[in-house]
């Protein structure tokens, strides 16, 4: 179900949207979490087949087409037989409210799960790995961008075919206070020798990430794909703009 007004109000804009022309295989690990939650939805009412990786205590937290597989994300033994018939595997695992204090839990949650995905689907074939990272370099956040990085480059290592997603901080629900700064983002934007930093760091809502995933599911990608935060900002008007060539 969707979790909030937002994840509804973007699932009524998506209605309006062609179905996808191809219906993926999609195992999600991380889906019961912050972008999880609104993606699941998005993806379902695109006729997408969802198979989504919980621990114990979260199924009541997906709809009820979603096909579950309860497992333990640090341990891809638990849940690699199972991730099959899928063709996109998508990482969402991460520490909940990322700060700087976090660096341990960095390196033994985020670094152990995305290896043992990032292992697991290179051993498997798995035709397309959706990786959410985050914007780099930044000049804070230094032990989360190390373990992003850290992983990204494993993916390379492990010659898997990838999207990786790249944004900064993520607008949304319970997550709005940076809002605030959107007036010295604009200034940094303007100014020639700032706009580089400040796109590649900017704002992005949770709604534009989640189209960005979506837009990923719906693109296979022979290599390795980034899309940065601007990239991310247009995902919604590229989905648009497809639905209107098609229908043209």
């Amino acid at each position: 179900m969707p979790a909030s007004i937002s994840d509804i109000r973007l699932l009524l804009r998506v209605k309006t949207l062609p179905k996808a022309a191809n219906s993926r295989r999609v195992f999600i690990a991380g889906g019961t979490g912050y972008i999880g939650t609104g993606l699941i939805p998005i993806l379902l009412e695109r006729g997408h087949r969802i198979r989504a990786l919980v621990c114990p205590g979260s199924k009541a937290k997906l709809a009820a087409e979603v096909e579950v597989v309860s497992g333990d994300a640090l341990d891809a033994n638990t849940y690699r037989q199972l991730i099959r018939p899928a063709d996109t595997f998508i990482h969402l695992v991460g520490v909940s409210r990322p700060s700087p204090s976090k660096g341990a839990e960095f390196r033994a949650v985020d670094l152990v799960a995305a290896r043992e995905a990032i292992d697991a689907c290179a051993e498997l074939g798995m035709q397309h790995f959706i990786y959410l990272s985050v914007a780099q370099p930044a000049p804070v956040m230094k032990h989360y961008i190390a373990v992003r990085a850290e992983c990204e480059r494993r993916i390379q290592e492990r010659h898997l075919n990838s999207t990786i997603v790249r944004p900064w901080y993520v607008l949304g629900p319970g997550h709005r206070w940076p809002v605030v700064l959107l007036p010295f983002y604009k200034l940094g934007e303007w100014l020639p020798f700032t706009r580089a930093a400040a796109l590649r760091l900017g704002l992005a809502t949770l709604d534009q990430v989640v189209l960005a995933l979506v837009e990923a599911v719906e693109s296979p990608v022979q290599g390795t794909r980034i899309v940065g935060v601007p990239e991310i900002r247009s995902a919604g008007l590229n989905l648009t703009r497809e639905a209107q060539r098609k229908t043209a």
